[in-house]
């Protein structure tokens, strides 16, 4: 086998363990060279069941015409970011996104490897959140409920620029078109979009979906619907489309949505028809979209974050809302508001907020804009005594008092980092007596990743026992 792939390096070694995702590397005969505790662990195997063992001999499921490693090394093309659903050897079914690459030496074909993450959790919540929704949908069409909790009523405001968005978008209730809301973090975009949703004459169901942090392929399930048998343990189930049909989807950071579901989203936009996945029909949708993003939407452009041809179609109505420290005036009535909240809540009798606390909250930057504002109330009821909110009821705005700050004390964080880390390992081995194995097992690191460590710390330590 060629040197240059070998994983025999301590520090190399070291490395991939200490990947959170499974990897498993074979030779060009197939052998499998590498296998580690994660890849191990998604499969319901132990390592030594997959090392030196062809991969088809390890994983019986697998043919040359199914696996990924067989493709790769007969094309020499890596697969991105596939999805693959299959039962482990314990009989749970595992969702995973793999990347699969060939591995060339000098124009030599020498193996392949693969690596998968495991989205079975994210996976997970999103069949209960669908199942969820279902139901509340079912639900809210028998009981007249169209799942909001605002209207324009909600949106307490005496500042100019706001009152005019308010009024722009009491507008766009009247209308069909697709909105395209932007405000910074806690500006109230969902509850703008539950007003216009209100005020309209849609009579089907409200439905929010947040975009970020989910993969393209779950997330694509959750907007469009699955098919049974589209993939492993794929049942027939109704996307947020068809779930929302007569009334309003509002897709939040939508920014954060994989590009390539960006693009099925303006087919919908273009024609009002979806199609499930693995479906081979397509159907009809009366839904109104309305996208929010939390950045400004030339950022999100030119960072292709956002596709041009999505932007146009979702910003015919385009509705920006100012962050709280641009409309500071409201901020005694929001706070009026919040004590009222938390008095009926909590059951207190808070009258109002002093002089020099509102004043002080009046000149805070308010970075999470009128949801902090909310928290920070609801934080001072919780334990507020008296008829009056004080600054002492906001101790969590307020710097440390006698909080020294040394600065030519404080050492570089690598350098902390190095010697608190050393510090640990020499207790581990005075522990163990010099033992590395059993040191590393007290650490909860693998041996290789000790041998490392201790290779780079002055030769203090004997060898392994």
């Amino acid at each position: 086998m060629n040197e240059n792939i070998s994983i025999t390096d301590g520090m190399f070694e070291a490395i991939l363990e200490s990947i959170d995702e499974g990897i498993h590397v074979v030779d060009n005969r197939g052998i499998t060279i590498y296998y580690n505790e994660i890849a191990a662990k998604h499969d319901g195997l132990k390592v030594e069941e997959v090392l030196d063992k062809h991969y088809l001999e390890a994983f019986p499921s697998l043919s040359k015409e199914t696996s990924t490693l067989s493709h790769v090394m007969a094309t020499r093309k890596a697969i991105f970011n596939k999805d693959q659903t299959y039962r482990n050897m314990k009989g749970r079914f595992i969702s995973t996104v793999n990347t699969t690459l060939p591995i060339v030496v000098d124009g030599e074909l020498e193996g392949a490897v693969e690596i998968a993450r495991d989205i079975s959790r994210i996976k997970t919540l999103s069949d209960k959140v669908m199942e969820l929704q279902a139901k509340i949908n079912k639900k809210t069409v028998k009981e007249f409920d169209n799942g909001t909790t605002y209207t324009f009523d909600h949106i307490l405001t005496n500042d100019e620029a706001f009152m005019s968005v308010k009024a722009r978008a009491r507008k766009a209730a009247e209308l069909h078109s697709p909105v395209l809301v932007y405000g910074e973090t806690g500006t109230g975009k969902e509850l703008i979009v539950q007003a216009i949703h209100n005020a309209s004459n849609r009579s089907g169901p409200f439905i929010a979906q947040n975009c970020a942090a989910l993969p393209a392929t779950i997330l694509e399930s959750i907007l469009f619907g699955t098919t049974r048998g589209s993939f492993t343990g794929a049942e027939e189930r109704e996307g947020l489309f068809e779930l929302a049909d007569g009334g309003t989807l509002f897709l939040d950071e939508v920014n954060s949505m994989p590009i390539d579901v960006q693009a099925k989203l303006l087919r919908v936009l273009e024609d009002g028809v979806i199609r499930r996945v693995g479906a081979g029909k397509t159907r009809k949708v009366d839904v109104r979209i309305i996208a929010a993003i939390n950045e400004e939407p030339e950022v999100a452009l030119q960072a292709q974050r956002l596709r041009v041809d999505l932007f146009y179609r979702l910003n015919v109505i385009y509705l920006r809302l100012p962050p709280l420290r641009l409309r500071r005036n409201d901020i005694p009535q929001l706070v009026d508001h919040f004590i009222d909240k938390y008095n009926r809540k909590f059951n207190k009798k808070v009258k109002t907020i002093r002089d020099d606390a509102a004043a002080f909250l009046y000149e805070r930057n308010w970075q999470g804009n009128v949801r902090e504002l909310e928290h920070v109330i609801q934080s001072a009821m919780n334990f507020a005594e008296d008829e009056f909110l004080s600054l002492k009821d906001f101790p969590m705005l307020q710097p440390l008092q006698n909080e020294v700050v040394m600065t030519k004390s404080i050492e570089p964080l690598r350098e902390t980092l190095m010697k608190t880390e050393r510090r640990i390992i020499e207790q581990a081995m005075i522990a163990s007596e010099g033992n590395v194995k059993k040191a590393a097992k007290q650490l909860c690191i693998p041996r290789q990743t000790l041998q490392y460590k201790l290779s780079k710390l002055p030769k203090r330590h004997s060898a392994e026992k």
